[in-house]
């Protein structure tokens, strides 16, 4: 119901100006968010475990968890940055960026940066919401530079 409330907020606040602290939202209820890296569709895990709204930019947030590809783990922190908002009766959209950088552990760690977009559906009769979708859709490059991937991930 707090997660709900808050996406209620979010829309009025994006009108005002002020940014409600949607931190909730990327921890995408305790699950990771699935998807795919390179172009052979190697599964790719990645799951937030904490995330903060920064204090001085409300657009931002601050998080950190892991990524997993196969028996390949590595603890990451990064930023997540609202772009943009658009609303319509039924539906709400949240655009942006996100960049996590993984613990250097050798050729197999480096950058995940993209876009993100961020869907969800208001129901007015019961106030929540319902049918959210967060897809993250960009790239990783080891750190030294030998690797780089395309990166598809969505919520579950």
């Amino acid at each position: 119901m707090k997660k709900l409330l808050c996406l209620l907020i979010l829309a009025v606040h994006f009108v005002s100006g002020q940014m409600p602290d949607i931190s909730n939202t990327w921890l995408n209820n305790s699950k990771p968010y699935t998807g795919t890296i390179g172009s052979k569709g190697q599964e790719l895990k990645l799951k937030i475990n904490i995330s903060e709204q920064n204090k001085k930019n409300d657009q931002e947030y601050f998080v950190s968890g892991y990524s997993l590809v196969d028996n390949n783990y590595a603890k990451f922190e990064g930023t997540i940055n609202i772009a943009k908002y658009r609303d319509t009766k039924k539906k709400g959209t949240v655009y942006g960026e996100y960049e996590l950088a993984e613990e250097n552990k050798g050729k197999h760690s480096g950058l995940f940066k993209g876009k993100f977009i961020y869907t969800f559906k208001w129901n007015r009769k019961t106030e929540k919401i319902e049918g959210q979708y967060i897809e993250l859709i960009g790239d990783w490059k080891s750190y030294d530079g030998s690797l780089e991937f395309k990166t598809r991930l969505k919520n579950q």
